[in-house]
């Protein structure tokens, strides 16, 4: 049997999970009566800890939330992941929690023992990250929790938004879910005015306040996530093109991700590529990594980039010799 002190740490670490327990069960890991659970729930509520109690078939305990936050018990793995997802913080991609996340880091570290903590070091020093784009986007913290916010109340959320052109309108919409996309985040949302389904870059968002009223949910896609990939990938950027492959559709769909474009079939042996790109130079280095023929007819832009492309690699390449 574990004395007080570690059978109250034990205790705690069981309640921080996202469950109820009943006192059955904490008396079954804890190898205690439950009596004892009983007695240490009262230490740890006079310690400040708030531990709930429900009664009934499916009563039990479960911390609450209080004034304070209480001493968090990781294990091995939680503390590494917690200590990676500290580092990955911060790269800016959310603007504003790049100092907290350095100092919470910090504290992490220092308490970490020296097996945990080489484990962690060890990652971060073979680990070699690629540059960010410096001029990518960043969202406001305060944006992401009033988001986060009307979505968990079901409020309905009014916003000014500008497009990728740069047009300028007010919109009110029904918020679904957050879904973050590299640097990017996107508010999925069922637009009133239009009666849809909507996906809005949240770096381009200005939330109004104050929210409501509620709404009833609508059931959501099947899968969130393909469906707001699947149409930001061709439809949020500067260019976009439809481009005709000659292969099957699974052979092109199975070679491309979907942040770079949809593929829809037109027979057995051709299918459609819709795709987008900030840039036609970045375009043009998704239609090279196909590795079959294809037909484009627009934008211009890029049109006249794969002609000087084909003419610099034409000249890059030396002519036959006649036999």
């Amino acid at each position: 049997m574990l004395d007080t002190s570690a059978r109250l740490l034990r205790l705690l670490s069981l309640l921080q999970l996202p469950r109820g327990w009943t006192g059955v069960e904490l008396a079954e890991r804890l190898g205690v009566s439950g009596r004892t659970v009983r007695t240490d729930v009262q230490r740890l509520r006079s310690l400040g800890y708030p531990v709930v109690a429900t009664r009934g078939n499916i009563g039990g305990y479960r911390l609450g939330a209080g004034a304070d936050v209480p001493p968090l018990l990781l294990d091995d793995d939680e503390a590494v992941a917690v200590a990676v997802g500290l580092r990955t913080a911060t790269d800016g991609a959310v603007a504003g929690i790049e100092e907290a996340s350095l100092r919470a880091l910090a504290k992490l570290e220092q308490v970490l023992p020296a097996r945990l903590r080489r484990r962690v070091n060890t990652l971060q020093s073979y680990t070699v990250p690629v540059p960010g784009d410096a001029g990518g986007p960043s969202v406001d913290t305060s944006v992401l929790t009033t988001l986060t916010a009307v979505c968990r109340d079901r409020e309905r959320l009014r916003f000014d938004y500008e497009d990728h052109a740069g047009a300028a309108a007010v919109r009110t919409v029904e918020p679904y879910r957050l879904v973050s996309w590299g640097r990017r985040w996107y508010l999925f949302a069922w637009d009133v005015e239009r009666d849809d389904w909507r996906t809005f870059r949240v770096d381009r968002m200005r939330p109004r306040v104050p929210t409501g009223p509620r709404f009833t949910p609508r059931d959501l896609p099947e899968d969130v996530a393909a469906y707001v990939s699947s149409r930001v990938s061709a439809a949020a950027w500067r260019y976009r093109s439809q481009v005709t492959v000659h292969a099957p559709a699974e052979v092109v769909a199975a070679r491309i991700s979907p942040a770079v474009g949809t593929v829809e079939p037109v027979d057995e042996h051709t299918c459609t590529l819709h795709t987008g790109a900030d840039t036609v130079e970045t375009l043009s280095v998704y239609l090279g990594l196909l590795g079959e023929d294809f037909d484009v007819t627009g934008p211009p832009e890029l049109v006249t980039h794969l002609r000087g492309l084909a003419g610099r690699y034409t000249r890059a390449t030396p002519s036959p010799v006649a036999p």
